[in-house]
């Protein structure tokens, strides 16, 4: 080879032999002349199938493929092979009834950088170290009161400081933002840490300004083309601010943790991590020394609580606010069953079976926005047959949320914002077996519960006492509900206006 680029040293000759090189290299190693592999567009050598895909909507373009190639699909991402899966019957087979098979993660370099450089915590970690650290923070979390109502009061109380920021703007347009992620935050924080913060802790808000920073800039193109050739994007300057908010906020999650461990008293444990803590002393005080109950551990777990916690629910508020000011008719059936059903009390969790119309809105909320329209990638764990075509041992595999979202054939109306997709002809609320925003299988989100709580309540609560609409001179169909480019789908920056209710609660 070293013979070869000394005697032929024209660009030319040069660049074709790599490109051959790394064709075979793309092709060669997964291709099956005795198994039926997925479909899929021809790809490109080098390139693969990127020029065909909007790497701004990633999501949109693989849906459209979907409806080419079926609900299970290759393309290529550079000389990458990866499986799409589309729609819900596809998705639920596959996540539920494949569980095992499909149920590991995917480690990209990205998220080798998420998790600063460690296969740890819950969200990108895999094997005996996955599995311990999700069984505990799940008994842990519930053990701090996530779903029930310890939760609940936490939010409430919550709920109190976040309608203060918004009176304080006394009905002018403001962006509201900082003071949701802040919010929704806090419940996380106060089940993890054992306390809440001030919304003017600047330790506090930077880490929450840094991990939204860190959703956007994980679904820009120039950090998925450093996931595809991370040889030659390494060095872009998105990748670059990422690994430093991931480095600020490791350092900064492990000083709390060690505020925490100088007054931990394993009696009486506060919160998640003070929990963890006590559970690895008494793994020390038994003599073992290698276990998964490491501070690494910790700074990734708490890590992974922190950023999920956060910015998936204050993003489906911020999309269900804007969506009133959109469509103040909706606004008005919401109030208007608020007002009738709970007066000016304080909304309780136990009111959502007697308000269909505001259930209703919340869950086509989170179907229409889409959030997370592609779920954080899988990879088989054995080679599999699946829908009758082969898919190798350690494919990468995509589900694609939003296909089950906006599947055609369980939606009526599935590109619309329309609250009747969950209510019967009588009004009352009915159970979508196609709503799937949080994913399924053993790769489910372990927040779910503690999420649909915070929804209800931080949106019901809001609507008793506001009135969302647009800027003054803005009418509501110049809303724009063309989300930005991230990781998640969040809302492009706005500015509503929150004019309090007469007679709302104080």
């Amino acid at each position: 080879m070293e013979s070869l680029f000394l005697q032929s040293p024209s660009t030319t000759i040069l660049l074709g032999t790599v490109g051959i090189l790394l064709a075979l290299y793309a092709f060669f190693p997964n291709f099956d002349h005795q198994r039926k592999e997925p479909p899929g567009p021809r790809p490109l050598p080098v390139f693969g199938n990127l020029l065909q895909l909007n790497l701004k909507s990633l999501h949109s373009t693989l849906f459209e493929l979907s409806k080419n190639y079926g609900s299970v699909f290759t393309v290529y991402f550079g000389p990458q092979k990866v499986v799409i899966l589309a729609g819900y019957k596809t998705m639920k087979q596959a996540l539920v009834n494949y569980a095992v098979e499909f149920g590991e993660r995917q480690v990209t370099p990205l998220a080798n950088d998420l998790s600063g450089l460690h296969s740890t915590g819950i969200l990108f970690a895999n094997g005996e170290s996955w599995k311990e650290m999700r069984r505990f923070a799940l008994s842990n979390l519930r053990d701090f009161g996530m779903g029930k109502k310890a939760a609940e009061d936490k939010i409430i109380e919550e709920i109190q400081y976040l309608n203060e920021v918004f009176e304080r703007h006394e009905g002018k347009p403001f962006s509201a933002t900082q003071s949701i992620n802040y919010a929704v935050s806090n419940i996380i924080c106060s089940i993890v840490y054992g306390s809440r913060f001030d919304y003017s802790d600047a330790e506090f808000t930077c880490m929450v300004d840094r991990a939204n920073d860190n959703i956007r800039l994980s679904g820009s193109p120039s950090i998925q083309l450093y996931n595809i050739y991370p040889w030659i994007f390494q060095w872009v300057s998105n990748r670059m601010r990422l690994r430093k908010n991931v480095a600020e906020t490791r350092k900064q999650i492990k000083q709390l943790i060690g505020r925490l461990q100088e007054t931990l008293n394993d009696q009486m444990c506060r919160g998640f991590v003070e929990s963890f803590l006590a559970h690895k002393q008494k793994i020390e005080d038994l003599g073992i020394t290698e276990s998964f109950y490491n501070m690494d551990n910790l700074v990734s777990t708490v890590s992974n609580l922190f950023t999920a916690g956060t910015d998936t629910t204050a993003t489906t508020l911020r999309w269900a606010l804007l969506l009133m000011a959109k469509y103040p008719q909706i606004q008005d059936q919401v109030q208007a069953e608020l007002s009738r059903v709970v007066g000016s009390c304080q909304v309780k969790r136990e009111d959502r079976m007697n308000l269909p119309f505001t259930d209703a809105v919340i869950h086509e909320t989170q179907r229409f926005t889409n959030i997370l329209p592609i779920s954080i990638p899988h990879i088989t764990s054995a080679d599999v047959t699946f829908q009758g075509y082969f898919i190798r041992k350690g494919t990468p595999v995509f589900p694609l949320l939003a296909s089950v979202l906006w599947d055609e054939s369980e939606w009526e109306s599935p590109r619309t914002f329309n609250p009747a997709h969950f209510l019967d002809k009588d009004g009352k609320f009915v159970k979508r077996d196609a709503f799937m925003p949080f994913s399924a299988g053993q790769r489910a989100c372990p927040g779910e519960s503690l999420a649909r709580m915070e929804l209800f309540l931080f949106f019901t609560s809001l609507l008793q006492r506001f009135r969302f609409t647009p800027p003054p001179g803005v009418p509501e169909e110049e809303l724009d509900l063309t989300p930005a480019v991230g990781f998640i789908l969040t809302p492009t920056p706005h500015e509503l206006c929150a004019v309090s209710c007469e007679g709302s609660q104080n």
